[in-house]
């Protein structure tokens, strides 16, 4: 009898044990299994980067271009080809392009980019010269003013440095002239091609006036 009761006494403390194990087993959560961060496809990738709107840092010649030529006085052409070709700036093969007029508003600033640099200006007039059967605009027109014939020869001297314009062609201009700045003279500079782009400065000096006038012509090189 008492053997018995001893057996039964360490049946029951098992089965406790056993119970309790089973309920710490019960109680413990299963560890997630980490799940692997998918990496961005390039497809996404490229979404996200075609939904930005990309526009053209150059101007363009349309009506809503030159709008915006005249109202942000900036204006940027690409002749970095060497040529300025209509379908680039949304024109008709037909057309001979705007003629940009900002004398009563304030000056544009101009860059023209070129095969080796570029043509950088202030001026508020730019025309273009063409046929109606070219592709292309055969010249830019661009006018730089100067409101003494100090400031005429500085202006012509920059042309000298930053677009090879003929230094001994400009300096005899500059020596005669200086001698009666009072006097009228219209003389065009022999053009610099430093930048790939033929640049003519077309004198119109007259003494008499407050203001002093270059035609600056860039076409295609030769």
């Amino acid at each position: 009898m008492r053997l018995q009761a001893k057996y039964l006494l360490k049946l029951a403390v098992a089965t406790v044990v056993g119970l309790g194990v089973m309920t710490t087993s019960a109680c413990q959560l299963p560890t997630p299994v980490p799940t692997s961060q998918a990496p961005q496809s390039s497809s996404s990738s490229s979404s996200s980067q075609g939904s930005t709107v990309i526009t053209s840092e150059f101007s363009t010649l349309d009506a809503a271009g030159v709008d915006r030529i005249r109202t942000d006085k900036q204006a940027r052409l690409d002749m970095s080809s060497g040529s300025l070709q209509k379908s680039a700036v949304r024109v008709s093969p037909d057309s001979y392009g705007p003629e940009i007029n900002t004398q009563d508003s304030g000056k544009i600033n101009l860059t023209i980019a070129a095969p080796s640099g570029e043509i950088s200006a202030q001026t508020d007039r730019i025309r273009f010269k063409t046929t109606d059967a070219r592709p292309d605009f055969t010249e830019v027109t661009y006018f730089l003013t100067a409101d003494s014939f100090e400031g005429l020869s500085t202006l012509i001297r920059d042309g000298v440095e930053k677009y090879g314009i003929d230094s001994s062609d400009a300096e005899r201009w500059i020596e005669s002239t200086s001698k009666d700045t009072g006097s009228k003279s219209d003389y065009s500079l022999t053009s610099g091609t430093s930048t790939g782009l033929e640049v003519n400065y077309d004198l119109r000096f007259d003494g008499s006036k407050d203001q002093q006038v270059i035609i600056v012509h860039v076409s295609p090189a030769s």
